[in-house]
């Protein structure tokens, strides 16, 4: 049960929530729940490009002022941020400050946009990589899958950017494509109950 850990609740958690306070009520109430909202995947899907070479407590700490500062990630108003937009956010203090991470957001913006009118939404899309259950390994166990990696290169042909194997993996977890929750975890089968009851977007 190395990768699980008994909170001070009694309750046993997912071990990387031991990396920080905050993480208990992230994976409690968010990591892992399917997710089938446009504005949501779209935050999670650049707040991920922006976590690349950084860890999820940076981001996380931050996730507030990057909703401010990228209009609440309406990707219908961030693909119209043009060159002031970008200089305005490499000057804010409250988010990662990174001028290929901020214009791939931007870039990516635009790509869900045309996603959104070539799928009908990006929740259709993304949800068409969800992998069978039993072709996954242990849980916790991998940083890439064969869906994941599927699902980087549409993307890329699409023209997104900043969006390798390994971010979309840790996007695809995060959001419910997939139960990574650790077997022992007191949330793996209420996930498991919450993704079979969940409607697939059409």
């Amino acid at each position: 049960m190395s990768n699980t850990i008994i909170g001070r609740d009694g309750k046993r958690r997912c071990s990387w929530c031991n990396a920080a306070p905050e993480f208990d009520a992230y994976h409690d109430t968010e990591w892992g729940f399917p997710v089938t909202d446009d504005i949501r995947l779209f935050e999670k899907i650049c707040l991920e490009g922006f976590q690349s070479g950084l860890s999820w407590r940076t981001i996380l700490a931050k996730r507030e002022n990057f909703r401010a500062a990228f209009a609440g990630f309406d990707f219908r108003k961030v693909a119209l941020f043009d060159d002031a937009d970008v200089e305005r956010l490499l000057g804010d203090a409250g988010i990662i400050r990174h001028r290929g991470k901020i214009e791939a957001s931007i870039n990516n913006a635009k790509r869900a946009c045309e996603m959104v009118d070539q799928e009908g939404s990006l929740a259709a899309y993304f949800w068409r990589f969800e992998p069978d259950p039993d072709a996954l390994g242990a849980p916790q166990t991998m940083s890439t899958s064969p869906a994941s990696v599927a699902l980087s290169k549409d993307l890329k042909k699409r023209g997104w950017k900043f969006l390798g194997p390994t971010t979309v993996f840790a996007f695809m977890q995060a959001m419910g494509l997939i139960n990574d929750h650790a077997e022992e975890c007191f949330l793996r089968a209420q996930i498991d109950d919450i993704r079979a009851s969940t409607e697939r977007p059409a």
